[in-house]
């Protein structure tokens, strides 16, 4: 879903007129939580993160906490009679991007807004034509020298290149995609020069941090100057990890990978053709005064970034070389591998003859992945330790590939897989699309149904219906407020279930899952199959529960069994007391007495905002107030049977991203402890009060807190 924060002008400025608008949208059915924008931007330097309003910037796992990016954007530069242009879209800021800013160069295009679609058929954004399980479409354009609207002036931004950027952001939920996210650019020459020598890269500054233990900019530099950094050249991948920040908490590492590209001219990557290059610089972050790794300025030393990379140096390859004491003189790699803020920049080019009206197709990908443990330091940054994100990366490059198997940038006999007669990329192998969900938490248990949808789903690369079974996953107590969440890895598998009579699988068959009839709920138009139970589980405490669809695989052609992913329709469970009749049972509240930091809280950068206890045995329509012993007010809300937590803060933290996924059993309600006023209670004795808003039956409790 797009996420729009909108940067009007004139509400800051109403002399200017017509303001200029500013869109951000976030991936969400990735593991990578990406925030972009209509402007060319990735990241959000972390706005809003101080005082919890803000969205993550680039979060793996998603919740996790986990950051890996203050800001990146697009850079494009060449030459027009011998003469330096260059345009970026963001730039070495420490406040990230502000309309106007210098380095900021490139505006939404007149008329075009953020649209999504999506090639899931459940989605309500499906399109035919969609790429991926999540696209996100958007066109910018270095044109103005003004803010549109506005009387704003561009910073420095006095000799634009006139190029307009047709931007698809791309992400997939299947297991072996969801570490990554694609971006893919057509970028058009709308002036009337012809650029020589012209390249394209994107600029990030990458973090990593985890900002439930060190909340974001805490420290100022010292937040952003524990990262490491490299280059590996046979991948065209940039990466970044956190050499010495939060030891145990960031065990993951973020890359850039250049993909593939191409122009009038053909196919362009360095291995189908010499005369391209990938460059990869660094620098350190908004530092002009650095020798090596100074921050350019002037378009004259950013087109010199672009154009020559510290990997086409000797003091890369061979640092102890003659070459490189009489140049440069410094083992870059290992100044890389040290402690810092660095900006990396990674290019390719030159596209030469680049004509009024002519295209260059252009793609990168994001990609995070978990460092193999190997039992040493994370400093030591080993080929070992980068196991999982080659593996990223090589999926990434797959992913691009599509049609193209033997990636030369030519259609071969045997590769047009929908014959359309072109080479068709992001073609993936698809497991069956995942069951839908309904779960009923019950008092000490949990209830999965699911139907049968997967069944019917077709191989796009076989072109056969392949379903085997289905795998149920659930969370361990606590998993969510002991470590740090990573909600894939947390979920365990607890049972399988699969076809009969085949070399596939356990053959366990369906019998024990099966109803005898479907299940139909109210207000719901799905027809439930199955049916599987989790008993016992502790009230009150959160289960995260997921049911996948595998197929077969290809035992002749050696293709693995594929199975969707765990984190596609997963649910929050929260155990308890359903909807009661006052006259029937009381209703009570846990833990009483509540001691403060109650062990379900966790830690939280906004503890006191964070706690919780449990009014039970609600009527399925109550209004709880709270008052001292004395009778003085504290707090007062209405309660309804489809209650999920979105109104206190601990469900933000420890909760779904959507409050929707949080389940309850429809008798409770959490309360966060904060008077009306938020204001923190004081220890004591408070009363409580339950009101049966459905006939006006009263019943008041008590209930300690002790600190």
């Amino acid at each position: 879903m797009v996420r729009r924060v909108i940067i009007s002008l004139f509400l800051v400025l109403p002399f200017l007129g017509m303001g200029q608008t500013f869109e951000e949208f976030q991936t969400s059915r990735a593991n990578v939580r990406l925030t972009a924008t209509n402007v060319g931007t990735f990241g959000n330097a972390f706005r809003g993160y101080k005082d919890g309003s803000g969205s993550p910037s680039m979060e793996y796992p998603a919740g996790s906490g986990i950051e890996h990016l203050f800001e990146g954007g697009l850079w494009l530069g060449g030459t027009v009679n011998g003469a330096v242009r260059v345009s970026t879209s963001a730039y070495d800021a420490p406040q990230g991007y502000a309309p106007g800013r210098g380095g900021f160069e490139f505006n939404a295009s007149q008329g075009v807004s953020v649209s999504e679609r999506s090639s899931l058929k459940s989605s309500p954004n499906y399109r035919s034509d969609a790429v991926s399980h999540q696209d996100f479409l958007c066109s910018f354009n270095d044109a103005e020298i003004l803010v549109p609207g506005t009387s704003i002036p561009i910073n420095n931004h006095l000799n634009p290149m006139d190029i307009e950027v047709d931007m698809a952001v791309y992400n997939w939920e299947y297991s072996f995609t969801d570490f990554m996210v694609i971006v893919d650019m057509t970028i058009t020459n709308n002036s009337n020069n012809t650029y020589q020598d012209f390249y394209a890269g994107l600029w990030d500054n990458t973090v990593v941090r985890n900002v439930n233990i060190t909340p974001a900019g805490a420290g100022g530099a010292t937040f952003y100057s524990q990262g490491g950094n490299g280059f590996i050249d046979s991948l065209n991948l940039a990466y970044c990890y956190d050499r010495n920040g939060d030891p145990g908490f960031t065990d993951s590492y973020v890359g850039q990978l250049f993909l593939g590209a191409e122009d009038k001219n053909g196919f362009k990557h360095p291995k189908t053709d010499p005369n391209t290059k990938v460059n990869y610089n660094a620098w350190v972050f908004n530092n002009s005064g650095q020798n090596t790794f100074f921050f350019p300025t002037t378009d004259q030393q950013r087109y010199q970034k672009m154009s020559d990379g510290f990997n086409q140096h000797p003091c890369w390859t061979d640092p102890t070389g003659a070459a490189c004491a009489t140049t440069m003189d410094v083992d870059l790699q290992a100044e890389l591998n040290a402690n810092g803020n660095r900006s990396d920049l990674l290019t390719v080019g030159p596209f030469n003859d680049y004509a009024p009206g002519d295209q260059i197709k252009l793609s990168f990908a994001y990609v995070v992945a978990k460092k193999y443990e190997d039992g040493l330091p994370n400093g030591d940054n080993n080929a070992v330790q980068q196991t999982y994100l080659i593996d990223a990366a090589n999926w990434a490059q797959r992913t691009y590939n599509g049609e193209d198997a033997n990636f030369n940038g030519l259609l071969d006999p045997g590769e047009d897989k929908d014959g359309d007669g072109k080479i068709t990329r992001f073609i993936l192998p698809s497991p069956p699309e995942s069951p839908r969900l309904k779960v009923i938490p019950g008092d000490g248990n949990c209830t999965i149904y699911w139907t049968d949808n997967s069944r019917q789903s077709l191989d796009p690369i076989s072109k056969k219906l392949d379903f085997e079974g289905y795998n149920v996953y659930a969370t361990a107590t606590g998993f969510d407020v002991f470590g740090t969440p990573d909600l894939k890895d947390d979920l365990d598998l607890v049972a399988s279930y699969d076809s009969l009579g085949n070399p596939y699988g356990f053959n366990t068959g369906f019998l024990p899952i099966k109803l005898d009839e479907p299940m139909i709920f109210e207000g719901d138009t799905n027809q439930y199959v199955f049916r599987y139970t989790l008993d016992p589980l502790p009230n009150g405490w959160q289960t995260a529960v997921s049911v996948t669809a595998f197929d077969k695989g290809d035992l002749n052609s050696g293709l693995e069994s594929l199975e969707s992913a765990v984190l596609s329709n997963t649910v929050r469970a929260f155990p308890g007391a359903p909807g009661s009749d006052l006259d029937s049972v009381e209703p009570y509240v846990y833990p009483n007495p509540y001691y403060l930091g109650a062990s379900w809280e966790g830690n939280s950068n906004f503890q006191e905002e964070s706690r919780k206890l449990i009014f039970s045995n609600l009527p399925q329509n109550a209004r709880i107030t709270i008052t001292t012993a004395g009778g003085d007010f504290i707090d007062s809300f209405d309660h309804h049977g489809d209650y999920n937590g979105s109104d206190i803060r601990w469900f933000q933290s420890f909760g779904a991203e959507n409050s929707n996924q949080n389940v309850f059993s429809g008798g409770e309600h959490a309360w966060d402890l904060l008077s009306r006023e938020s204001q923190i209670i004081a220890r004591g004795m408070y009363l409580f009060h339950v009101e049966d808003l459905d006939n006006g039956k009263n019943f008041t409790g008590t209930f300690l807190i002790v600190k």
